[in-house]
């Protein structure tokens, strides 16, 4: 997404969500802004990720919800993070996507390759702290949110067993693989988490629009259903829900040129129904849908040139899952 253009580029979104003070949880019982929770009774380590960018708070106002309400585990390890304060305490409401982060986009450092490198930065610094924390995982949940209206999602990598949590969830019901960005590895396809064979697995949970109260109660909804289902928390059954839908990325479309524009104003989780429905212009180049029932990903209605305009998906029967 643009969110590192000029303001004036954006349009204005209001910030309808408290902005959290995070000063009494910085300071973390392990690392700094990581809190650690184990149980007397055997269990998964359970790992829930607030702050990758600095202007989503809204996983980090849950989590600081429930550390001052004192959430425990009933059994295995729960840790709570918030991963880039630094950048959160650049928030300002007048220009709140400016915080996103300090130095570069710390969900695009997370391959060895980068963490093992001499390059510096303090995203990469705070990344090469957190990683062995991360890779002890069980169970990741990311949480994020969105700047343009969309439906939220659960977004994974390619392992099935992503896929199939992220259904068993349920919230939210939409869950959608791909297998990432060319500008740099995310989180949940650390190797840890991306070996085919492996048993840890990390999911992301884009919860809306991210200073919408709507999007919060989306966070907490989806990181509740993961400590019920990892069994961390004891917690009645979930209510049946409708059926959700799984989808695979099928193309990703990065703008080519600075004149990317969509033929209408397209909101992220819409269904165009026929294969080559043209979506957007490029330039003089055609985007258009590659398949029937094309899921529309998180579309940026505004993208300078190499980034992220949309990705594409298609949905999968419950055998491909």
């Amino acid at each position: 997404m643009s969110e590192a253009a000029a303001p004036d580029f954006l349009p204005h979104f209001p910030v309808q969500l408290p902005v959290p003070d995070l000063r009494p949880w910085l300071r973390g019982n392990l690392l700094e802004g990581a809190w650690s929770f184990t149980a007397a009774a055997p269990g998964p380590h359970v790992v829930l990720v607030s702050l990758m960018h600095g202007n989503e708070f809204a996983g980090a106002l849950l989590l600081a919800r429930w550390l001052e309400q004192g959430l425990r585990p009933a059994r295995g390890r729960l840790t709570m993070v918030f991963a880039n304060p630094a950048a959160f305490a650049r928030f300002n409401p007048a220009d709140p996507t400016l915080s996103r982060f300090l130095d570069e986009d710390m969900n695009r450092v997370w391959s060895d390759r980068v963490l093992q490198g001499h390059r510096r930065s303090r995203e990469l610094d705070r990344a090469r702290e957190l990683c062995p924390l991360f890779d002890s995982a069980d169970l990741l949940l990311d949480l994020h949110s969105m700047l343009w209206p969309s439906d939220p999602l659960i977004i994974t990598g390619t392992p099935r067993r992503a896929l199939r949590l992220g259904a068993k969830l349920g919230i939210p019901p939409l869950v959608v693989a791909d297998e990432g960005h060319s500008t740099g590895l995310r989180l949940i396809d650390r190797p840890a988490f991306a070996d085919p064979a492996g048993q840890r697995t990390a999911l992301l949970v884009e919860g809306g629009q991210h200073w919408a109260p709507a999007t919060l109660e989306t966070l907490e909804g989806c990181a509740t259903a993961l400590l019920r289902e990892s069994g961390c928390l004891d917690l009645p059954p979930a209510r049946a829900t409708w059926p959700p839908r799984v989808a695979q990325v099928t193309r990703t479309v990065v703008a080519r040129t600075h004149a990317f524009a969509f033929v209408q104003p397209f909101r992220g989780g819409a269904v165009v129904p026929g294969r080559n429905t043209l979506l957007a212009l490029d330039g003089e180049a055609e985007i258009r849908t590659p398949h029937d029932d094309c899921l529309l990903v998180m579309p940026s209605p505004r993208t300078m040139r190499g980034h992220t305009a949309v990705r594409l998906a298609r949905f999968l029967a419950p055998d491909e899952i």
